[in-house]
């Protein structure tokens, strides 16, 4: 079993900022990619930010240069930070994370976590 959970969202004004957590837990032998997605009201979910194992980094256009994503292998955490956030950035964010379950498996498995609710007021 692997349990995916994020933290850190909220309420914040334009221009603020924010950190969200991503913690995986349980069967994992190893965390390959780590992504970001949202999901506005009424729109579809989209890809905000990924990292690969080694660091390798990517953004939506949209959030290039205002958010950052990292990692901590040692502690099976991702991190989102949120800069310069925009109202146009509400929504809820949700973390994936693909996992080697056990040493020399060769598929790889994506878990999702539940959510994190960020509102950003103008």
């Amino acid at each position: 079993q692997v349990q995916v959970v994020e933290s850190g969202g909220g309420l914040v004004q334009a221009g603020g900022s924010l950190r969200l957590s991503c913690a995986a837990s349980g069967s994992i032998f190893s965390l390959n990619a780590m992504d970001w997605y949202r999901q506005a009201p009424g729109k579809q979910r989209e890809l905000v930010a990924a990292i690969t194992d080694v660091g390798v980094t990517n953004y939506r256009d949209s959030v290039r240069g205002r958010f950052t994503i990292s990692r901590d292998n040692a502690k099976n955490t991702g991190y989102l930070q949120m800069s310069s956030l925009k109202p146009e950035d509400t929504a809820v964010y949700y973390c994936r994370a693909t996992i080697t379950p056990k040493r020399g498996s060769m598929t790889r498995y994506a878990y999702w976590g539940q959510g994190t609710q960020v509102t950003v007021s103008s």
